[in-house]
């Protein structure tokens, strides 16, 4: 259970009002956790959508489930939340310049033709990408300002960027490899 300063005021839930400032230091505490970049594509009928993303985690295994995270500020949260199947496209450290296409807003990611093809399931599929994981939505959660979505991997592409992914941290992009072994 987690515990707070017995002196802080609280509102009648026994929470911390929401105008304290845990927001601030939440943001500045996962701004410097470090996090791996994938690309979320999916197609809900209406056109190909996606965005970069640093909320992916893996939940389960046995079977195998991801999610991730979509704030309600981004245009393309709509279009993924509405789909039924996505593409989860891991990134290595030399696709830094799709990472940031990604996450420009206001522009059309998919305008490059001959940068993405279709798997035959639908789903829009990045070129050169090569480690992807292809899965059915199995819920979504509102979650504050944000729709986590839960996913049922169905097809798994492991490449070899997994030897070098990109990471992002406190609004930088790094490339981990092997340098960066401690033990």
């Amino acid at each position: 259970m987690a515990s707070h300063d017995a002196s802080a005021p609280t509102d009648s839930t026994g929470d911390l009002p929401s105008e304290t400032p845990v927001t601030a230091d939440f943001k500045a505490a996962f701004r410097n956790h470090p996090a791996g970049v994938a690309i979320i594509t999916a197609d809900d009928g209406s056109g190909p959508s996606g965005l970069t993303a640093t909320s992916v985690i893996s939940v389960s295994a046995e079977p195998a489930l991801l999610a991730f995270s979509l704030s309600s500020s981004s245009s393309a949260t709509p279009l993924i939340a509405r789909a039924d199947t996505v593409v989860v496209h891991l990134l290595g450290s030399d696709q830094l310049e799709l990472a940031r296409r990604f996450a420009t807003g206001g522009i059309d990611r998919f305008a490059d033709t001959g940068s993405w093809t279709r798997l035959a399931t639908g789903e829009p599929l990045l070129a050169g990408v090569d480690s992807w994981l292809r899965g059915r939505t199995v819920d979504r959660v509102e979650a504050g300002s944000a729709t986590v979505v839960i996913v049922r991997v169905l097809h798994v592409q492991a490449g070899r960027h997994l030897d070098s992914p990109l990471v992002y941290r406190n609004r930088t992009w790094y490339a981990l490899d092997e340098a960066a072994v401690l033990a």
